[in-house]
């Protein structure tokens, strides 16, 4: 699939004002950012957005992974419409729980409905249900801290056994056989995961899952499973404790790989070990395929690519709708909202700053769903 390019000529957000303020958060409670999103250039792509009907207030609410790009283009949209969107970003089961009782007009969540909450949304979207169209996409690093360790490469079947208590040592010989020439220690590992509820957990060991399943043995979701290993709450305590413990590994989003934290690279039978990038994350979000039936976009990522160059270890963020049977009230502004986040502009912003955008195919997808909203 031919991937969402970035066109950095047009963009008047002022690039260097978003790209330091949005960074992809961890989906729970820990939002690292004010929000703002953007400089007062606004106008010029303010001034493109297709308004329509829209009016009043729209109540939303989920993954704070996609906080800090919704909290930018509200930014856009207000100003181009005069609505306001009120996006608490409570953590996906929440933003769910909320749209599944008709609390908000649109929830975000870092996993796709289950047939279970397809079946409640059915009571709030009058002959229609709920139904997921993706938006967002990142990459989900895995840090360490090893004292005169500077570069690590591990497989998933390497990582399966630390986070399921079966490496326990540093110079395990697993560990070394794929870091020829690097002197690793006699270190106990400290393997940290999530103590909250969250979608990077989950997006975390379906890769486990998919692609070691023999050394990952759970059935996986959004609370941790495995044995052994310490946890902390939200992506940034998960950050934390990696950066002040020697020996420790954890899993977060590439934008916690701040303050001298060193990132994991994946051997995925490449040619090369993969890095943890934006750029790299696109490319494997590139073979996803749409596995949802009806006018449900969700996806089923290749978690076990080989290609040069592709991370794999992605979360893609839906926006969570009715496709049919929305609120009078608010459809007008809620279809507004979601075709522009959806538009060339919309995801210009997720390529400037840090975030994975749509590839060309499927957003092409989400934007024919979104005209056919009712």
């Amino acid at each position: 699939m031919k991937l969402q390019r970035t066109n950095r000529r047009a963009l008047a957000l002022g690039a260097l004002a978003v790209s330091g303020a949005l960074a992809l958060t961890a989906c729970g409670s820990d939002d690292t950012s004010d929000g703002t999103g953007s400089s007062a250039s606004s106008s010029a792509q303010a001034s493109s957005i297709k308004c329509d009907d829209a009016k009043g207030q729209l109540l939303a609410d989920g993954s704070s992974a996609q906080k800090n790009a919704i909290d930018a283009w509200v930014k856009q949209f207000s100003t181009a419409c005069g609505v306001q969107i009120n996006y608490k970003g409570g953590g996906s089961g929440a933003g769910v729980t909320a749209f599944t009782q008709g609390q908000v007009a649109f929830a975000g969540s870092d996993s796709a409905l289950k047939p279970d909450e397809v079946t409640a949304s059915k009571k709030v979207c009058s002959g229609g249900q709920g139904i997921d169209l993706p938006m967002v996409g990142g990459p989900i690093a895995v840090g360490f801290n090893v004292s005169g360790v500077d570069s690590l490469t591990l497989d998933a079947s390497t990582l399966a056994k630390i986070f399921n208590n079966k490496i326990t040592k540093w110079n395990d010989p697993a560990i070394a056989k794929l870091n020829p020439g690097v002197k690793l220690p006699d270190l106990k590992i400290q393997a940290f995961h999530r103590s909250d509820e969250s979608g990077t957990t989950d997006n975390f060991t379906k890769y486990l899952i998919a692609t070691a399943k023999s050394d990952f043995p759970y059935e996986g979701g959004k609370a941790w499973q495995a044995d052994g290993g310490q946890s902390a709450s939200g992506s940034s305590g998960v950050a934390q404790q990696v950066k002040e413990t020697n020996g420790a590994i954890g899993y977060f989003e590439l934008s916690y790989a701040k303050d001298g934290i060193k990132t994991v690279d994946l051997d995925t039978g490449a040619a090369e070990p993969v890095k943890a990038t934006v750029e790299n994350a696109t490319k494997a979000i590139s073979e996803a395929k749409v596995v949802g039936t009806g006018q449900d976009l969700s996806l089923e990522l290749n978690y076990g690519t080989k290609a040069d160059g592709a991370y794999p270890m992605v979360l893609v963020t839906y926006e969570i709708v009715c496709d049919k049977g929305n609120k009078a009230d608010t459809l007008p502004a809620t279809k507004a909202f979601l075709r522009y986040i959806a538009s060339e502009d919309g995801q210009k912003i997720l390529a400037d700053a840090s975030y994975a955008p749509i590839p060309d195919e499927i957003i092409a997808k989400v934007r024919t769903t979104i005209e056919g909203l009712s």
